[in-house]
């Protein structure tokens, strides 16, 4: 996702179009949190041998932790941004952690590969009287290529009663309390391609303006201004009502299955990690009536990673039944990180970034119960690799309904910060997992980028059954970005673009069709359903190139979709259909969205 300037558009209409340029240990709750439910499946730890390694420790430096009583907090939060806030493919990696308690006057700009969060149970434990912003006047106000920062876990009070979070993909806003309202434009209403919200609590009214997608989960609202293309609601007190087209609002009262972002906290002195519980049907934040429902571990019983350290340590890690904590830095790994007993976390802070070296797999998780990986990046190497990350073995059949493994804001790159390659970058095999919200991206700008330089055929393959996606966006990949094998599959919110470099159409040739689907369901999958999927194409290196369709499905009863769009950027390029043979093709250079809002 990139784009250049042009003249922005008013504050409230919607923008009409854009150009581009380019485990088994034990759950241990401490005292504080007696009474928190545990999962039913967990079991205790069984006897180990003492550990060569050890848990817990430091950090590292590039973990800023900060209390009320630190001095200069806004120097220093200034002098990260002024290294990070244009460092799009820069190496430097931080997360600012704020202990509970409140801080008055601060202004935290976010750049690149910068996470905030405060370290309480809830929210409204930590409280800044100020903002926590993101903008875009390093891009001349487009914040297309706003990626990668975060924020978790902290009330704002803003100063002029709305925080600026102008964000695009991989930048996830998760269990924060806005006690006012929130713009997700940049100043000047420029250029924005987001993004995430979960979890979280807005009081007053969320203005997207030229935002041309996002998609909210878990939350609670106090008011929606517009929508451009594609909007997204499931569980959200206070979402606008169903009415796709016009207005582009897809609502789902609740989210089907969902299980938050593990977080590290503090429990007096010490640091846990919260596992929140499994919850259905859900509506609304975890947060809102007292201590979150959940369990937590002792940082004790994490490996606390720092770069440079080799994959054989990590796996013997895991191996002597330690969780892993990437603390913020790039990785190199030699062989992939293993991840085989049920219940294991790894977490990354900070955008910690896992780069496998000699066509490996960076990390290969088992076919068991429970396991959560949340919070890193994954960048392909120079040497292809099959895949990045896989999810159970190929041939996986284990229910994990009661428990299922978890995806959180675990984002892929293949090119932009270097040369990088890998056929499919991530392969979902397991039953039941839940991925909710990653940024699969073969890179359109950076270094490293060309037809076959940075070539990823795959971006999302699920062949496990019963597979929930939310916040799936998934971009530019050379065939196929999602194909989807499994049956009785869920989408809640996609967002596409096709490669914009394929050379001419017979590049994308697809047997007899022209080009592959955006959003793949195999011929033989008979239950499948999605809401609210988008998928753009700007072909500009030839723009007479025509994709027959953004989606294809079986024609059956059993696969069902809500709200599908297909938009033509400028007229780079054209799509004859939405979905197979169904719906108006785009048209031309006006970038309006051809639509259809039910499948069959």
């Amino acid at each position: 996702m990139s784009a250049a300037p042009m003249d922005p558009p008013a504050p409230r209409p919607a923008v009409g179009r854009r150009t581009v340029l380019g485990a088994a240990a034990a759950v241990a709750t401490g005292s504080a949190l007696a009474g928190l439910s545990s999962p039913a499946s967990a079991a205790p730890a069984a006897p180990r041998a003492p550990r060569a390694l050890p848990g817990g420790g430091d950090l590292g430096p590039n973990v800023i932790v900060f209390d009320p009583s630190t001095s200069g907090i806004q120097a220093k939060l200034d002098q990260v941004f002024r290294q990070q806030e244009s460092a799009q493919f820069g190496t430097g990696r931080y997360a600012l952690l704020f202990k509970p308690g409140t801080y008055n006057g601060l202004n935290a700009q976010l750049g690149f590969y910068t996470s905030i969060a405060g370290l309480g149970l809830s929210p409204d434990d930590t409280t800044i009287n100020g903002d926590v912003t993101v903008d875009a006047g390093w891009f001349n106000g487009n914040a297309t290529q706003n990626f990668w920062r975060s924020a978790e876990n902290l009330a704002l009070v803003p100063v002029n009663g709305t925080n600026r979070w102008a964000v695009a993909q991989a930048a996830p806003f998760r269990r924060m309390h806005v006690r006012g309202g929130l713009n997700l434009a940049p100043d000047g209403y420029g250029w924005a391609s987001g993004g995430y919200i979960a979890d979280s609590r807005i009081d007053g009214q969320v203005g997207p303006y030229s935002q041309q997608q996002w998609y909210t989960r878990d939350s609670a609202v106090g008011g929606w201004v517009n929508a451009v293309w594609n909007m997204v609601f499931s569980g959200v007190e206070g979402a606008p009502a169903q009415s796709f087209p016009n207005p582009p609002y897809t609502t789902l009262a609740t989210t089907p299955v969902s299980r938050e972002k593990p977080f590290l906290y503090l429990n007096g002195s010490e640091y846990r990690v919260f596992l929140p519980e499994k919850r259905t049907n859900a509506r609304g934040v975890t947060w809102g009536n007292g201590t979150p429902r959940g369990t937590s571990l002792p940082l004790t019983q994490f490996y606390v990673a720092k770069p440079g350290v080799s994959a054989t340590t990590l796996n013997q890690a895991l191996t002597e039944g330690l969780h892993l904590l990437f603390t913020p830095g790039i990785y190199h790994l030699d062989q992939p990180v293993q991840v085989n007993r049920a219940n294991t976390v790894v977490l990354g802070l900070g955008y910690a970034t896992l780069v496998p070296d000699n066509g490996v797999t960076a990390l290969k998780v088992a076919d068991v119960d429970g396991v959560r990986l949340a919070g890193f990046l994954i960048d392909a190497g120079p040497v292809n690799s099959a895949t990045l990350l896989e999810v159970g073995p190929r041939g996986a059949t284990q229910d994990h309904s009661a428990n299922p493994t978890t995806v959180q804001d675990v984002f892929i790159r293949i090119g932009g910060a270097g040369a990088g390659k890998a056929t499919t970058s991530m392969v979902i095999n397991s039953r039941h997992t839940i991925v909710d919200h990653t940024w699969v991206w073969r890179a359109d700008h950076g270094t490293g980028v060309g037809w076959e330089t940075n070539r990823a055929d795959y971006g999302v393959v699920v062949n496990g059954d019963d597979v929930l996606a939310t916040g799936l966006f998934v971009e530019h990949f050379n065939k196929y970005d999602v194909q989807w094998n499994g049956q009785r599959g869920r989408t809640i919110f996609f967002q596409n673009e096709k490669a914009y470099d394929a050379p001419n159409q017979a590049a994308i040739q697809n047997g007899s069709l022209r080009g592959y689907a955006a959003y793949k369901v195999a011929d033989s999958v008979t239950s499948h359903e999605g809401w609210g999927l988008g998928s753009y194409c700007y072909y500009n290196v030839d723009p007479t190139i025509v994709q027959h369709h953004g989606f294809a499905a079986p024609n059956n009863g059993g696969v069902k979709f809500h709200d599908l769009l297909v938009v033509s950027l400028g007229g780079a390029g054209q799509y004859a259909h939405v979905i197979n043979d169904i719906g108006a093709p785009t048209s031309g250079t006006s970038t309006v969205p051809s639509t259809v809002v039910s499948y069959p």
